[in-house]
Formats: structure tokens, C-alpha cells, sequence
């Protein structure tokens, strides 16, 4: 780590990975200071036994395979593969698709009896919606006007969203209908080699375009000095910089590693008023010994015992509704690992009052209720799992610093105040997973792009 840079960025999520590259192909000096001890943020992996298991789901749209070959390289798109199948599986329904708009077109016609032209209607609805729309129509609202009353079909196509992005029937129509027709394009894609081979990939395309990408690197504070970044501080040490872009949740980022003293009444009041940060998640990982197999069970398993839709529910302490990840050694090629990653939306207050002991003891029911559900797909999955481990929001404040352990950053009203930081410090900068069509892979990749190409405007006509 040198002592001085023209950008630092803080935090390596893909949305700071990609930014780092993008600015340190175009020739820019940059530090990639990463508080944990490996890069990745959500997307991460970690390695039990003989088992390897990726934290976040194992899904993304068709865009990535353009982002990737566009802003990091063929050697990327050429592993995105489309996923075989998605499964639903709760009690208004049962069934699989392809999760792209002519099998959804065809399930909501024979499945729900939906009319052809009404289907058509809302696709060309959600095709016309921008980020920049007018966001008085809520996607209850949307749904009400299309599927009037309809529960079973709002559940199909609302609790994937969720799941990837925590959000609720009661936001924006235009945050549930952009990350929604991203994936109606072509249906939900997959890194194959898994996220432990994508991690080291970009590490070394980081460090091959000169980037100096540090672990272990704790961001303490962003220096700000007459109205422009200087630099910061990092483990201790002062290392200038002429811009800094934040990969860290946006809170922290105003509150703590800037400081709220730095910023005009006018932004502190509407940034206290709108920005609110998303939920967490728990996660149950399973992994099955080696020699044994899984029958195919899916790829991705929206699962349920609840009525019917309801975001709270999903969020709820009472664990009613999973989605499984299903890896399959055609995940990571030449490999015979089988694993399961169960994944549940969740609260922090669910968790954080919990001592030592609570804590643990809460885990381990989890775990238990898990593979009981797990049963109902696999029978005999305690005879043939030989490792579990569960993370709770807890696990995902520890690791990634986003206060509450927010998974999905922040909801859509944060978005312009992330955007915005520039407006109120010269050289700050921010992108990651906020204002919900920013998260994901692909959303957060492609803030990645857009914080770098302002950064560079900044550093052009500085």
C-alpha cells in the first residue's frame, strides 16, 4: 500500500471491484482497500471440510453476460450459463419454469387462466418503466390493475423479487418492474466454476490492470478537507487520494467514515427522511458427503408453507419460507461436490438481543428446522449431509460492516442520495447494492460502471 493514490476504493463488492478495474484500465492509480480478508462482499464463499459454499444465490439475468464481457472480459461471459430450472413450490401452487416471459406468459394463461392480452399488457408495461419515472404507483398497485385480486399469481410474480432484493408490494412499481423484466429477458443465469473461481478471477484482472487490492484493510475514516476528499484513513495510516468511492453501506458511509459535519442541512434531512435500509438474511448451508449424490431437484426452490405472498412473513422470526441454491458439480466442472445453501430474509432485532449461548442455541434450531424442510425435497438429507452451518444477520454485519447486516443495501428513495454525494463533496462517490434496481450482480456491476465514469469526470475537469 503506497501513500498516495488517485482514487481509493472502499469496500470489494463487485460494485468496487468493477469500478476499481474500470478506473484502473483507463490508466488511474487505485487502492482497493477490503476490510475483510477476502474480496467478494455478498459474493462470497467460504470452505468447510471438503465443501465450498457461495453466500449469495446463484442467480442472475441474461445483462450479466453483456456487463461482464463488456467490463471485464470474455473469459467472464464465457462461464454464464443459464440455470435449467426454477421451482415454486407453497400452498396456492406447484410448479417449474424457465423464468423467462414466454413460459411465464404461457403459466399465468393455462396455469391461472390469465387472458393472453392482459399478460401481454403487463409486459409491455413493465418494458416501458425507467428509474427516472414517476414513482407514485405502488407494485400492489400494478398488480391490482392487471391481476385484479389475483394472490396466486402476485406470489409468482412478486416472491423472487423479493428474495433477491427485499422488496415489498407497497415500493415503487418501477423498482419491482426493472429487476423483474431484467430477468423476463432471457430467463436466470449462472456463474459456472462458482463464485470462489469468479473471486480469484478478478483478482488477478484487478492486479494485472495495476490495482493495488488490499485485505485486511479497514477503512477508519474519509479525510475531507475544504469541501474535497484528500484521501483516508486506513488501518491506522493516512494514504491520500484525489477522489474516493465508497462500497460500503451508504449510512456508514455519511455518518462514520465521513462524518455528518461535512454534509449541508438540506441532504442530512432528506437523507435521515428517505433513506431506509433494507432487510437481512439467514442463511443454512448444507454440505453432502463425499460419494453421495442429490437426484435433481432444481436449481433454484421457492418454497413456502405461508398462504400466501406477504413480505413481513417472509422476514418473519417464525421461519415459514426458504429458497434453496442447489449446486450441482456442473457448478464448478471436474468437481463431485453436492451442496444446498437455504436462504431466508430476516431481521437483525430478530437476533441481536441474543447472548452467547441464545445465539448459538438459535442457530442450531434453525439448522434443524431447516433440514426438516429440506426433507420434503430430500428424504434422506441428514443421512447424506456431513457438514451445516448457519449465518444469520449477525454473521453478515460482521463480515461485510453494512449496519443491520443489510443484505439488499438500501430501499429505492436511497438511490438519489447515493448519487448525489458527489453534489455535496467533491471527489466522494458511492455504488453498491442501494436502491433495490442497483442490487444484485448485475445491478450492482453496472453502479460499479457508472461510479467510475464519474469519477473520471470529476478527475477530468478537476
Amino acid at each position: 500500500m503506497k501513500g498516495d493514490y488517485d482514487i481509493i476504493v472502499i469496500g470489494g463488492g463487485l460494485a468496487g471491484l468493477t469500478a476499481a478495474n474500470r478506473l484502473a484500465a483507463n490508466g488511474r492509480k487505485v487502492l482497493l482497500a477490503e476490510q475483510h480478508f477476502q474480496i467478494g462482499g455478498l459474493a462470497a464463499w467460504f470452505k468447510r471440510k471438503s465443501h465450498v459454499f457461495d453466500v449469495s444465490l446463484h442467480g442472475f439475468p441474461v445483462g450479466m453476460k453483456k456487463s461482464f464481457r463488456k467490463y471485464w472480459g470474455k473469459e467472464y461471459s464465457d462461464r454464464i450459463e443459464q440455470v435449467r430450472g426454477i421451482r415454486f413450490d407453497n400452498p396456492q401452487f406447484s410448479l417449474q419454469t424457465t423464468f423467462d416471459t414466454t413460459d411465464f406468459s404461457r403459466i399465468m394463461n393455462e396455469h391461472f387462466n390469465v387472458p393472453p392480452e392482459t399478460v401481454k399488457a403487463f409486459f409491455d408495461e413493465l418494458a416501458r418503466m425507467n428509474y427516472y419515472d414517476d414513482q407514485s404507483l405502488t407494485t400492489r398497485e400494478l398488480f391490482q390493475k392487471f391481476f385484479p385480486g389475483n394472490k396466486a399469481v402476485w406470489r409468482l410474480l412478486m416472491e423472487p423479487i423479493t428474495y433477491a432484493n427485499g422488496s415489498t408490494l407497497d415500493e415503487p412499481a418501477i423498482s419491482y418492474g426493472i429487476v423483474f423484466g431484467n430477468f423476463m429477458s432471457q430467463g436466470v443465469f449462472t456463474f459456472v466454476g462458482g463464485t470462489d473461481l469468479l473471486m480469484t478471477m478478478m483478482a488477478e484482472t484487478l492486479r494485472g490492470n495495476g490495482v493495488d487490492v488490499e485485505t485486511s484493510a479497514r477503512v477508519e475514516k474519509i479525510l475531507v478537507d475544504k469541501g474535497h476528499v484528500k484521501g483516508a484513513v486506513i488501518n491506522g495510516e493516512e494514504i491520500g487520494a484525489r477522489a474516493v468511492v465508497s462500497n460500503g453501506n451508504i449510512v456508514s458511509t455519511v455518518k462514520e467514515l465521513v462524518g455528518s459535519e461535512y454534509f449541508s442541512d438540506a441532504f442530512l434531512s432528506g437523507f435521515g427522511e428517505n433513506v431506509r435500509l433494507s432487510n437481512s438474511s439467514s442463511q443454512v448451508y448444507m454440505g453432502i458427503k463425499p460419494g453421495e449424490k442429490l437426484d435433481y431437484i432444481g436449481d433454484l426452490l421457492f418454497t413456502s408453507t405461508y398462504p400466501e405472498f406477504d413480505a413481513e412473513a417472509l422476514c418473519a422470526a417464525d421461519i415459514t419460507s426458504r429458497t434453496y441454491s442447489v449446486y450441482y458439480p456442473s457448478i464448478r466442472p471436474g468437481s463431485d461436490q453436492y451442496t444446498i445453501v437455504a436462504s431466508m430474509n430476516a431481521k437483525i432485532a430478530d437476533w441481536e438481543g441474543l447472548d452467547k449461548e441464545a445465539y448459538r442455541r438459535a442457530k442450531q434450531a434453525m439448522i434443524e428446522d431447516t433440514l426438516n424442510a429440506v426433507e420434503t425435497y430430500v428424504p434422506n438429507i441428514r443421512q447424506i449431509t456431513d457438514y451445516t452451518e448457519a449465518a444469520t444477520p449477525r454473521t453478515f454485519e460482521r463480515y461485510t460492516l453494512h449496519k443491520n447486516g443489510a443484505s439488499f443495501g438500501t430501499k429505492f428513495q436511497g438511490l438519489k442520495y447515493s448519487m448525489d454525494l458527489h453534489k455535496e463533496i467533491g471527489g466522494l462517490f458511492h455504488c453498491g447494492s442501494v436502491g433495490i434496481i442497483m442490487s444484485g450482480w448485475l445491478g450492482t456491476v453496472n453502479y460499479g460502471v457508472i461510479a467510475a465514469n464519474d469519477v473520471e469526470k470529476y478527475l477530468f475537469d478537476a
